[in-house]
């Protein structure tokens, strides 16, 4: 499984804009208050990726789906 990243970047007016990436589900969003406390700012916007309808299958999931055929 890909690392999960947290990628933020700050524009030249000081805009923050983040993106996770390889986190699944709603976990994302534990990351929006992170940032918020971090930079001391509020949240304007947000959206999901891809990642989050996404669900994370760990070896033993794979090992177990495939013994039950």
């Amino acid at each position: 499984m890909d690392q999960q990243q947290l990628i933020v970047t700050v524009g030249p007016d000081g805009a923050v804009a983040a993106e996770t990436r390889n986190i699944f589900g709603a976990d994302c969003l534990d990351y929006i208050t992170v940032l918020e406390d971090l930079l001391e700012a509020e949240t304007v916007s947000s959206s999901y990726t891809e990642d989050y309808a996404r669900t994370a299958v760990t070896a033993s999931d794979y090992v177990h789906n495939e013994s039950a055929d």
